[in-house]
């Protein structure tokens, strides 16, 4: 993951994939704001998955507590078949068990 800004955002937010349809990698952008009750030092927990059309989950690109930004993800497929795919942003803040933030898209991957 890179950090593409020290911006701090004021909501969640998942971009589309790009380029979109690709072959074999593609980019992901999201924005973790500063949550309310969270100090400026405190992250929150992010989970971003890749499934595949069949809902299984085949790769986790982060799985982790990060830091308020604006952040960009790779994701090279060459190893995976043409096809729809989906990725999934799930947010929650630590110590909490149910998600302040979950997004899922859809991407194809032609080969």
């Amino acid at each position: 993951f890179q950090q593409i800004s020290n911006t701090i955002p004021f909501e969640f937010s998942l971009s589309q994939n790009y380029p979109n349809p690709f072959n074999p990698t593609t980019n992901f952008e999201f924005s973790i704001p500063l949550s309310r009750g969270v100090s400026e030092g405190r992250g929150v927990y992010v989970n971003l998955t890749i499934y595949d059309v069949m809902g299984r989950e085949i790769e986790t690109l982060q799985n982790g507590e990060m830091k308020p930004g604006i952040y960009k993800a790779e994701w090279n497929a060459s190893s995976y078949p043409s096809g729809v795919y989906f990725y999934r942003l799930n947010v929650r803040q630590a110590g909490s068990a149910t998600a302040s933030y979950v997004e899922t898209k859809k991407m194809i991957l032609i080969k």
